[in-house]
């Protein structure tokens, strides 16, 4: 049994890590996908302790067996090639264990056992390295549709202070339908945060039709009900086009919309069914409108898009967007993830206002302790905050 205490530092250490190798943007890799190229060090630390038992033991036929398990080993963990020498070292040191005992005569069948295993495991190796090239590049593959479809954001950008995260459920996978984007264009500073319905490749495929309607729209049209019709439009033809193809889902995404007016003193929402965003500021927490409106894909059936709510803002506010994989993160205890909560303890602590980037760190913070470090589904989180007119960039 562990001590509580020491079972509690335990999990505030692994807890720290996962901390900070997300605030790296790091993924969670496995041992032997980080640090791949020192794996050969497992085999020739067993093959060290074979030769040092064989030595207080006496060498014997017996101990050299045991270094056949030397090359499985390393297939399991190293490259055909590496697998390839510590089988050749191994049937060496066995023929030289055999004729350093003048009594023992090695049998016909113990040296070709020998080579049957060097052999199954160089075959291994081949097959575990094809695999594993074949998995880097699907993850190669995701990462570049992710670049695509959450390209990057300056942290300063039209004149507004920019952080944006996405967690990923799915390691190996690392895109999935949350999307997020920001505009800066000559009608202020445009942003988006959205969930697809649904998951894989059509989830992302949806996803990319709602980025890129925003994007065209969002930069071009002056007003943000404009831009709200677009995004259903195109939404809608890419429904179709995925329907004459046989896929006859009709897929939709809930996403909030927020436009910063050109002189910050007031923001423009449009809200397709999503969580409403929260402002942290001097004056506490506050939650903008939510859910007004059908989410993007189904205008068809309230007849018309969400309306444009015009609403005061602080240039000391900061705006939090996120999706559900934020507030419906569990517990062990089956509870969700209480944002608010969570946003007016920052606030006691950081009553003078917040920076983005900050306050997205500690939410992620307060995320991870209570899901006990593993989200069940894809998280993406946009911060925004106006910076000060001496800081803008001309």
């Amino acid at each position: 049994m562990i001590p509580d205490i020491g079972r509690g530092w335990i999990t505030g250490m692994r807890r720290a890590s996962l901390r900070q190798s997300l605030r790296r943007g790091d993924e969670r890799e496995p041992l032997l996908v980080r640090y791949g190229a020192a794996a050969w060090v497992l085999p020739a630390g067993f093959l060290v302790i074979v030769a040092l038992v064989g030595q207080f033991t006496g060498p014997s036929i017996q101990v050299g067996n045991w270094l056949l398990m030397v090359p499985l080993l390393a297939a399991g963990v190293s490259s055909p090639k590496v697998t390839a020498a510590f089988g050749l070292l191994v049937l060496f040191l066995n023929r030289w264990a055999n004729a350093s005992m003048a009594t023992t005569e090695l049998r016909t069948e113990d040296f070709l056992l020998g080579v049957f295993a060097v052999l199954l495991a160089i075959f291994i190796s081949v097959v575990r390295a094809r695999a594993r090239d074949y998995v880097l590049h699907l993850q190669s593959a995701a990462e570049t549709t992710r670049q695509v479809l959450l390209r990057p954001i300056p942290p300063r950008w039209g004149g507004v202070e920019v952080a944006a995260r996405y967690l990923a459920a799915d390691v190996e996978a690392r895109v999935g339908g949350d999307f997020y984007e920001v505009l800066s264009t000559p009608h202020g500073t445009r942003a988006i945060l959205g969930d697809v319905q649904g998951k894989g490749l059509p989830a992302v495929s949806t996803a990319g039709a709602v980025v890129g309607a925003f994007r065209e729209a969002g930069y071009h049209e002056p007003g943000l009900d404009v831009v709200a019709s677009r995004m259903e439009s195109g939404l809608s033809r890419h429904n179709f086009l995925k329907s004459a193809l046989g896929d006859h889902e009709e897929r939709f995404a809930t996403a909030v919309v927020i436009s910063f007016a050109t002189d910050f003193g007031s923001v423009e929402v449009v809200n397709f069914g999503h969580e409403g965003p929260f402002v942290i500021g001097p004056h506490g927490v506050r939650q903008l409108p939510q859910e007004q409106g059908s989410p993007v894909g189904m205008a068809e059936l309230t007849g018309s898009p969400p309306v444009v709510s015009h609403i005061s803002y602080a240039r000391q506010e900061t705006v939090l967007l996120v999706t559900d994989g934020v507030t419906e993160a569990r517990n062990r205890a089956d509870e969700f993830f209480p944002l608010r909560r969570c946003l007016e303890r920052i606030h006691a602590d950081h009553s003078d206002g917040i920076s983005p980037s900050c306050l997205l760190r500690l939410v992620i913070d307060a995320l991870l302790d209570h899901t006990g470090g593993r989200l069940t589904d894809d998280a993406a989180l946009l911060a925004l905050r106006p910076l000060p007119v001496e800081s803008r960039e001309a």
